[in-house]
């Protein structure tokens, strides 16, 4: 028995082996037919998530490229607004304004109400008005870049409702080759790319970036027509861009990211394409992403009104 035993323990390794040998050759064979079945899909799928992100890369990069495009298109139409008017009465004061505005039309400039019209909200200026107190405004004019000179603005049409106004330029050979950006005719939406053309900070704005050279000369000149001419002089009158997107629409109001500052207030928003979706009008201070602008299609009929109005020397309101 002991002899028989040991003869059939090599039958037995060996059937042990074999069934091994092939317990591993389907292991193979199902091993290969999963990489056959269930490769090809998962290398589709990275090659389709890889096409994917090529593709988001390149819309951004496309867009930026819109962007770009659509702002240097659109910065020589866009105006640095100085002004000074006084208040006299029992409450005698005298200031100086700055806001930013853009050629709507043929002759026609786009800004705030409180640019174009300066004790428009000022509770200060309101409270003396009735008491008797007269507003003037003595100088209101236009600094565009490429033009070494201010063109004078006059009151064209302001809205009653909205800080909205605009303004006639005086006829020159220079205001003639202005043109005026175009009105977007469709309301901006939430998430939307935009972009802020403005001068924040007015000219103290524009000579802190300004070479070094000419910032060492003005930076300690007083914020005044005179500095904003030696900036238009050395043809440094440029607005600033910045960048955001729309967080939300409510009635004829925008809310966007894109800072700004005082001086910004008139500057036009707009969307990849270059179009006017609004019109810059204040921010709230403390809160980026609470920047206010008002929807261009408020600027329509205003536009219409003041077409029809371009001779006449006296403002209407709307």
């Amino acid at each position: 028995m002991f002899d028989s035993d040991h003869r059939d323990e090599p039958v037995v390794e060996l059937w042990q082996k074999f069934a091994q040998g092939l317990l591993g050759a389907l292991a193979l064979v199902g091993a290969l037919m999963m990489a056959h079945y269930y490769a090809p899909p998962e290398t589709a799928s990275l090659e389709q998530q890889v096409h994917q992100l090529t593709r988001q890369v390149a819309q951004l990069e496309q867009q930026q490229n819109v962007t770009a495009a659509a702002v240097d298109d659109a910065r020589d139409s866009v105006a640095y607004i100085y002004g000074i008017y006084h208040v006299s009465g029992k409450a005698h004061f005298r200031a100086r304004i700055a806001g930013t505005g853009f050629v709507v039309a043929p002759g026609l400039v786009a800004t705030n109400r409180h640019v174009a019209e300066p004790w428009y909200g000022d509770r200060e200026v309101e409270a003396a008005l009735r008491q008797g107190a007269s507003p003037v405004l003595e100088k209101l004019v236009a600094y565009f870049p490429g033009s070494p000179l201010p063109v004078e603005l006059h009151q064209a049409v302001l809205a009653k409702h909205r800080d909205l106004a605009i303004l006639r330029m005086e006829h020159t050979a220079f205001t003639e080759k202005l043109h005026p950006l175009v009105l977007s005719a469709v309301q901006p939406h939430i998430g939307e790319s935009i972009s802020v053309l403005a001068y924040p900070m007015g000219v103290t704005g524009m000579v802190a970036k300004s070479p070094a050279i000419v910032y060492e000369r003005l930076s300690s000149h007083p914020d005044n027509a005179e500095t904003a001419g030696e900036l238009a002089a050395l043809s440094l009158i440029r607005p600033s861009a910045t960048f955001g997107h729309i967080g939300d629409v409510t009635g004829d109001k925008l809310i966007y990211d894109a800072p700004t500052a005082r001086g910004g207030s008139g500057g036009p928003v707009l969307n990849l394409r270059g179009q006017v979706v609004g019109v810059n009008s204040a921010y709230i201070d403390g809160f980026s992403g609470g920047t206010l602008g008002i929807t261009a299609t408020e600027l329509r009929p205003l536009i219409v009104e003041a077409k029809q109005t371009l001779a006449e020397p006296s403002s209407t309101t709307r």
